[in-house]
């Protein structure tokens, strides 16, 4: 199925990031066999751009998390565009993974990373688990994205920029800029 197609399916709350997201993973230009995990998965807007993207994506949410933004039915959604098959959603805390070292190709984070308590450790963690020359892409909401948010959920928590926890890393940070969000692309040097 299509990005169009998907967002006709899945209505304008969920669709209105579609283009600017998928802009950004197509722009990555990843393996297919690439592995990826999406933390964070929310309504499943991420993992469902990325299998729409015939890539395989494994998601997830903290155990026990009974936030507003961890109930959403992303499994529902997928199931809606087809791409529920592509998605293997696991509870896991971002502060603390058990995967390997290296276990990723990329890891993507949309609109999740202000929520995340200990940023520096979850940061720490996401440079673990990615490979040699992997992706880290974290979209964050802009000041206008926050504005819009805070309609719906008057108490959202502000916006962070993830450069400013990357300096001890050899990293390579691009910006792209949006409209609602922001996507940070981070890049593993050797």
């Amino acid at each position: 199925m299509d990005i169009k197609e998907a967002k006709k399916i899945l209505g304008n709350e969920f669709s209105f990031m579609f283009d600017f997201i998928n802009s950004v993973v197509q722009g990555l230009g990843l393996d297919k066999d690439a592995k990826i995990l999406d933390v964070g998965t929310g309504q499943g807007r991420m993992a469902i751009i990325l299998a729409l993207n015939n890539y395989k994506v494994i998601t997830g949410e903290p155990k026990g998390d009974n936030s507003e933004y961890a109930k959403r039915d992303w499994l529902n959604n997928a199931k809606k565009v087809n791409v529920d098959h592509m998605i293997t959603f696991m509870h896991f805390n971002a502060m603390d993974m058990s995967f390997e070292d290296g276990a990723f190709d990329a890891i993507f984070l949309q609109g999740s990373f202000h929520h995340v308590d200990d940023k520096v450790s979850a940061f720490k963690e996401f440079i673990r688990e990615t490979k040699p020359n992997g992706i880290i892409c974290i979209f964050e909401p802009t000041p206008r994205g926050i504005n819009a948010m805070r309609k719906r959920f008057p108490s959202h928590p502000d916006a962070v920029d993830p450069r400013n926890l990357a300096h001890n890393y050899n990293l390579y940070v691009e910006v792209i800029n949006g409209s609602f969000f922001d996507a940070f692309v981070f890049k593993k040097r050797d």
